[in-house]
């Protein structure tokens, strides 16, 4: 099947007892047990397994060209049960220096940075990269790519190769792109994660994370474990909305792609904008690497305005269509300082605004960018 088909009907049947076209919510935490003790149904406490979630990770799995999928309570409880369950004994985990900013977080604040050596590299050289996974005993390649939120292009496949040579699993983050516009598994990836609050669950109205995995993986049965014996367990009404979400997903990725360029393209001619980050136009340093190993450039990009945090902060208080938010994928356009959001470790340029370009009429985001853009001298 193709995968739009794929997006409608995969996990899901019509429902044999009613005939609802529309897979049904079970939020059920229990099932009852045959006569016998034993549970003809499959399922027995909501930790173990639930129809919804069963149902939204067999849709994952059909979708990322997987064999299984474990889905969590949020993107960074899937990122946290990746690096746990690392099949590697390397207690080395190298991350791209232009990560997700939740990802600094957790290995600052909590006690996943004391229990593993994290290594943060530019991964678009692949020198560095080799040097990285070389010099120690390594657990786990983590790649994100488009990066967060300088939108780095990372050969997926090279950097799979150097983390096999070295011994250990690659894992990407395809958050950004989702199974419609980059195949993973198809590049060397030994699993993929994604936020399905983002682009997956598309409306800005669920929280869930989720990993999938090819057959035979080792890191099926820990994640698992984490996930049932850590309670990190994706909610029944989450996996339900997400279900919801994947049916429009392909068509949804190819609105938010078409209006992504538009904008970028519109910002790369005003002259309060000295760069673009996107690797949907031309010049961009990622085209050709994006061009090759995606089907489209995401909705998803940066822009440096002229005048610093200052200037940066003025246009994003003057919008009045595009929404001054964290987070993405949704169907509103959102845009973020992220310099301020990240703090003095952040590798955002002062004027930096990263922007989600959401489902609304590209001229009018230009529009509402264009007049906000006015204020730079």
């Amino acid at each position: 099947m193709h995968i739009e088909t794929k997006a409608v009907h995969a996990g899901r049947d019509v429902d044999p007892s009613t005939g609802a076209v529309t897979i049904p919510l079970h939020p059920s935490t229990t099932f009852e047990r045959g006569p016998d003790g034993s549970f003809p149904s499959g399922y027995e406490y909501i930790r173990d397994d639930n129809p919804t979630r069963h149902a939204f990770e067999t849709a994952m799995a059909a979708l990322e060209g997987g064999c299984a999928a474990v889905a969590f309570s949020s993107g960074m409880a899937a990122i946290t049960a990746v690096f746990e369950a690392r099949p590697s004994r390397g207690n080395r985990i190298v991350v791209p220096d232009d990560m997700y900013f939740g990802i600094r977080s957790l290995i600052e604040e909590t006690d996943i940075g004391h229990r593993f050596d994290f290594v943060a590299v530019d991964m678009r050289d692949l020198g560095a990269l080799r040097t990285a996974v070389g010099a120690a005993p390594t657990g786990l390649v983590w790649i994100e790519t488009p990066s967060n939120p300088l939108i780095r292009v990372v050969d997926i496949r090279a950097a799979c190769k150097i983390a096999h040579e070295a011994g250990a699993p690659a894992v990407v983050d395809n958050t950004w792109a989702t199974p419609i516009l980059q195949r993973p598994f198809e590049l060397g990836a030994d699993a993929v994660m994604h936020s399905a609050t983002k682009y997956i669950g598309g409306h800005s109205d669920l929280m869930a994370g989720i990993v999938v995995v090819p057959e035979a993986s080792p890191f099926e049965r820990p994640l698992r474990m984490i996930q049932k014996h850590k309670g990190s367990v994706a909610a029944p009404f989450d996996c339900w909305l997400a279900l919801r979400g994947l049916q429009t997903l392909p068509v949804r990725m190819r609105a938010h792609c078409d209006g992504a360029q538009k904008v970028a393209e519109a910002l790369s001619r005003h002259p309060a904008v000295d760069s673009v980050l996107y690797p949907g136009l031309p010049h961009d340093p990622g085209h050709a690497l994006a061009a090759a190993q995606m089907s489209g450039y995401g909705g998803m990009f940066s822009f440096v305005v002229n005048g610093g945090a200052e200037a940066a902060m003025l246009v994003a208080a003057g919008l009045k269509i595009v929404a001054r938010a964290t987070s993405l994928g949704g169907t509103h356009t959102l845009i973020e300082h992220r310099a301020s959001v990240e703090g003095p470790k952040s590798l955002a340029p002062a004027g930096l605004l990263r922007i989600s370009v959401g489902l609304e009429h590209p001229q009018d985001i230009i529009d509402d960018l264009y007049q906000a853009l006015s204020v730079v001298k």
